[in-house]
């Protein structure tokens, strides 16, 4: 049965259509800005458009060795940042999701303890000096640790947990199943679409953290991606470039700071766009199984 297209369907679409396009027309903008040249961008010639083509502004960011640092030590925090706060947020969701006191006792005292700290925090002046105490100033748990147990994720997962049936933990434990076994041989299997889910989560907010890394590390060599962004998109200044640096590379005098921040912004986002489409299929399921039900 064919579905009816009503004029409720064809305004719905074209707002979603608009929205779409206020969301994908900044790219475009800064893909253009990136691509065209000084005067070009200089006389805001530059629309959707690249203007007398040019690649100096991506010569330069490839030109230094700090992009790669930064890259790798994002690609260290985001990899081992998911696999901790995965850990953590099953290990503490699976618990929470029963009620039976024979998993856990101490049930409601632990889910005030975890929700209290989503509307009060120690303040960011406490949370450094417990970082510091514990030595991990320019260490790279120290953009992890703090931030390793997400309560909006713990829910998610909790909530997805409660929604799967019980038969089966019955059946499991009437076949001599323990706690433990089910959680990772039966309950973790089916909740490949709020795992990930909450992986997506994860992910794309160690990627796109960037306060930590300037509050944590004091080396700019040891800065993640998105803190060395953020000091470069601020910073740069296209005077402050030597005389004999602009000698040895003649396509320097055709950077803007606009050029260089829209290049490193794309190279900043393309790789965490690129994950999107493995965990769409996962994200629409993961977020309604996990929801609050009645």
């Amino acid at each position: 049965m064919k579905k009816r297209f009503t004029v409720s369907s064809l305004i719905i679409y074209i707002f979603l259509g608009f929205l779409s396009l206020t969301c994908i027309a900044p790219i475009i903008n800064l893909l253009a800005v990136s691509f065209s040249s000084k005067t070009m961008v200089d006389a805001n010639a530059v629309l959707f458009w690249p203007k007398q083509f040019n690649t100096a502004a991506y010569e330069y960011i490839f030109g230094d060795k700090q992009i790669y640092q930064s890259f790798i030590i994002t690609l260290l925090r985001v990899t081992l940042g998911w696999a901790i706060d995965l850990a953590l947020t099953i290990s503490v969701a699976y618990p929470l999701s029963k009620d039976d006191p024979r998993i856990f006792r101490c049930r409601k005292y632990y889910a005030w303890f975890f929700l209290v700290p989503m509307v009060f925090n120690g303040g960011l002046i406490p949370t450094y000096l417990v970082v510091s105490r514990l030595h991990l100033i320019n260490n790279i748990f120290s953009l992890i640790l703090p931030d390793s147990i997400q309560m909006f994720c713990v829910l998610l997962m909790m909530n997805y947990f409660r929604g799967l049936p019980k038969a089966i933990e019955e059946a499991a434990l009437i076949d001599g199943a323990n706690w433990h076994q089910i959680m990772t041989r039966v309950y973790l299997p089916m909740a490949k679409p709020s795992i990930a889910t909450v992986s997506l989560f994860i992910i794309v907010g160690h990627w796109n953290a960037w306060f930590d890394g300037m509050i944590y590390m004091n080396l700019p060599e040891k800065y993640p991606l998105m803190t060395y962004l953020q000091s470069v998109v601020l910073k740069f200044d296209i005077t402050k470039i030597s005389t004999q640096e602009l000698m040895l590379n003649p396509n320097l005098w055709e950077i803007t700071g606009r050029g260089i921040k829209g290049a490193l912004i794309l190279i900043c986002t393309v790789p965490i766009l690129a994950i999107y489409p493995f965990l769409q299929r996962y994200f629409v399921s993961g977020v309604v199984m996990g929801s609050v039900k009645e």
